[in-house]
């Protein structure tokens, strides 16, 4: 028995297609987003670009010194200082004082400048000065300002390593000619020059 008529079979047919075609169409419609015309979507996501300073490169004067430490010390030979350090600096690079060390004999406070040649000696032991010693230092203990080394105008009361500084740049344009030149001596005045004027000399 034939529950529908061919008429109504057609029918039912072009129904159910019909349905079919506007399911497909509204769920083909549903996977696009829906674009604005004249509306870009798009965002740009390029990094953000920053100007770095980089600090130029600066030549820092060399302040190194060279020293040569020996004696009553563990490790004798050449060191690298810095400009400002003193002999206990010197010491310390070179190992330390030996136990035979004779502390009385040395001043571990003192300035050191380049090319120094340090010694330390042992208990007991009679120190002979330097040969450079010899020639800068008179018998009567007073410093020729002329040819004496920086370390050397530094053990004159209140001479520290600036003004023994200056006083060998002074002498390398102008010999001193008598002890009362030194007061040409930027930081050399009245009062330090009577504290020094009988430990020095011009010759």
């Amino acid at each position: 028995m034939d529950f529908f008529t061919k008429k109504e079979s057609i029918i039912v047919i072009a129904s159910i297609f019909i349905i079919g075609v506007l399911l497909f169409i509204k769920s083909f419609g549903m996977d696009k987003e829906p674009k604005l015309e004249g509306v870009d979507t798009a965002f740009s996501e390029s990094p953000v670009e920053y100007n770095s300073i980089v600090p130029s490169k600066v030549e820092v004067e060399s302040s190194l010194i060279m020293v040569y430490i020996s004696g009553e010390v563990y490790h004798p030979g050449i060191y690298e200082l810095i400009v400002g350090d003193r002999v206990v600096d010197a010491v310390n690079m070179a190992g330390g004082l030996t136990g035979q060390a004779d502390l009385d004999k040395i001043n571990l406070a003192k300035k050191i400048s380049d090319e120094d040649k340090i010694y330390i000696p042992g208990i007991g032991e009679e120190v002979a000065l330097p040969i450079e010693m010899e020639t800068n230092i008179q018998e009567s203990g007073k410093i020729n300002i002329n040819v004496a080394s920086s370390s050397e105008l530094q053990s004159l009361p209140g001479i520290g390593e600036v003004i023994a500084g200056r006083i060998v740049e002074y002498r390398k344009t102008t010999k001193f000619k008598s002890i009362e030149d030194i007061l040409d001596v930027s930081g050399i005045g009245e009062a330090k020059f009577k504290s020094i004027k009988d430990l020095i000399s011009i010759n």
